[in-house]
């Protein structure tokens, strides 16, 4: 075991609301520190994130002590020891130390304790064993000080173990390696993982769905993902065939136009190549119903870019909305294009940056005016007219409308008579 006043003086840490709880529940003969993921964070000189506190209090001493500080206490865990505090709303969730007595997934049962050695030997990867007190010294029982500073992320204890306890951990070892490691996977984790892959079936779809959405914004996603293709672990996820190449050029493609990660774009590179492929990862994944609807429409039809000119792409543009063409745009250039510096497709990417799509001049009154009655045909000659606009490359000269309505108008009144 090591102990080492690493991140003394760490503002996060001696300051606000973390100090507070930190000395709420570190007093009077009990001991908190701050544990997990804020500590690797926090060595790596990353931003430390959510803060989750461990504490040798049990969870009625840490309500009763919370309660006469005036602080809000939500028992969001309570089976399991987790009270969460809010202080100046701001959520910080604290858990009484615990080892498991029997491990079966989200449902192990646990053990309330003191020892924060098995509390740390419990946690699954060695850099998110450690933890810190309020003033600074971070201590370490699994070497995880060695492994965040390597940026390795391995199993504590026997690896296929930990993957049997709870097969979640699968996805978590590639999403946390994307997230924070460097060079290959740890070999002994990558091959439990690969020998546990049959577990993957038996997660719920949520879980799953959350873990690979968090996966497809980490920085080394596409490496990752890779490595998961490689060992026969994405199949039993999404369903079907998966498509690395489209993904790590998407990835590309938003690094070079500088946007924010999207893992809804992310997943469509690597899972749809026709809508079908949406409608089933939507349904494997449990998605959201916007994010069920955002992988149909960018899975419509993405290879017709390929041989768009710009008066075609303002059509679509107009159609589909800015987000959504713009969306499917970049998955056509992730599918069709490996030159992620390509000017034709950038220029089709940024159209809804340089242009805004009018809004459709004519109305029913232009039509009634020539002598169009309200029903049906109405509506019938308003979609003809649109459709004659927008061929005519949206003009707004009074002329050129009057031109479309009319021919709109005539066209009708033809359909009608025969």
């Amino acid at each position: 075991m090591s102990a080492e006043p690493i991140l003394a003086g760490a503002p996060w840490l001696i300051s606000g609301g973390t100090a507070r709880v930190l000395q709420l529940l570190g007093a009077d003969g009990e001991e908190a520190r701050v544990v997990g993921g804020a500590v690797r964070n926090a060595l790596l000189d990353l931003t430390p994130g959510d803060i989750d506190i461990a504490t040798t209090a049990l969870p009625e001493e840490v309500v009763r002590r919370a309660k006469a500080a005036g602080i809000k206490s939500v028992p969001t865990g309570i089976e399991h020891g987790t009270i969460t505090l809010v202080i100046d709303g701001h959520p910080y969730e604290v858990t009484t130390l615990r080892e498991d007595t029997e491990t079966f997934g989200r449902k192990a049962k646990v053990a309330f304790g003191r020892d924060w050695v098995k509390d740390a030997e419990r946690r699954d990867f060695t850099m998110n064993g450690l933890s810190v007190d309020a003033t600074g010294v971070v201590y370490d029982y699994v070497g995880g000080i060695a492994d965040a500073r390597a940026r390795r992320v391995r199993f504590i204890g026997d690896p296929d173990q930990r993957i049997a306890e709870d097969y979640l951990r699968i996805l978590r070892f590639f999403r946390i390696h994307a997230a924070f490691g460097a060079g290959e996977p740890d070999c002994d984790g990558y091959l439990a993982c690969i020998r546990g892959r049959a577990g993957l079936a038996s997660l719920s779809a949520e879980r799953v769905r959350m873990e690979m959405l968090k996966l497809l914004v980490a920085g080394g996603v596409s490496a990752a993902v890779l490595a998961m293709a490689e060992g026969g672990l994405l199949q039993a996820l999404t369903g079907g065939v998966v498509y690395t190449g489209p993904l790590a050029t998407m990835v590309a493609i938003e690094r070079a136009l500088g946007l924010p990660a999207s893992s809804t774009r992310r997943l469509a590179a690597l899972t749809v190549a026709v809508t079908e492929d949406a409608k089933r990862v939507a349904t494997r994944l449990r998605l959201s119903n916007a994010e069920a609807k955002a992988l149909d429409s960018m899975g419509h039809r993405w290879w017709r870019f390929a041989t768009k000119d710009e008066a075609n792409a303002r059509r679509l543009l107009y159609r589909l909305g800015a987000e959504p063409y713009h969306d499917r745009v970049l998955l056509g250039w992730a599918r069709a294009a490996s030159d992620v510096h390509s000017s034709r497709w950038r220029e089709l990417a940024e159209l809804p940056r340089r242009w805004t799509a009018p809004k459709f001049p004519l109305r029913a009154a232009d039509f009634i005016a020539r002598g169009m009655a309200e029903g049906p045909a109405l509506g019938h000659v308003l979609t003809l007219a649109e459709d004659a606009w927008l061929a005519a490359d949206f003009p707004l000269e009074e002329a050129a409308l009057a031109s479309i309505a009319d021919q709109a108008a005539a066209r009708v009144s033809r359909e009608r008579k025969t």
